[in-house]
């Protein structure tokens, strides 16, 4: 029985990553969708495919071999918009290293574009 969806999928991702698997799957849904392309978006995995298999559908992952750690952020801690460094600094190993994905108001992305737009929102998950 699965209770946090976006926490299995990191660890399969994480897992498959330091065994040198070239992809992976994992099960489907919007948030696993948007947290992917945030993840594709900033090169730390290659694309990614939905196939459906009549229910919920998995994504296939192609993997690059970046991902050092991939965690989800339980509790998801709210963030203001001047704030990123405190959290930078309390999940990533150092400052520039890694990206903090969180849900904002405008949408799934990281920390980076969260400071650029001005807006706050809640952590979701950390990679590096």
């Amino acid at each position: 029985m699965r209770h946090d969806l976006l926490s299995d999928v990191l660890y399969v991702m994480n897992n498959a990553e330091n065994i040198g698997e070239r992809f992976c799957t994992v099960p489907a849904s919007s948030l696993v969708k948007d947290v992917l392309m945030v993840m594709q978006k900033s090169e730390y995995i290659g694309n990614f495919e939905f196939i459906d298999d009549g229910k919920s559908g998995f994504f296939k992952i192609e993997l690059i071999g970046k991902i050092n750690k991939s965690r989800s952020i339980r509790p998801r801690f709210a963030v203001k918009k001047g704030e990123y460094e405190k959290w930078e600094s309390r999940f990533l190993p150092s400052k520039g290293f890694g990206i903090l994905i969180l849900t904002t108001p405008k949408g799934v992305m990281n920390q980076h574009d969260a400071e650029k737009q001005e807006t706050g929102g809640r952590l979701l998950a950390f990679v590096y």
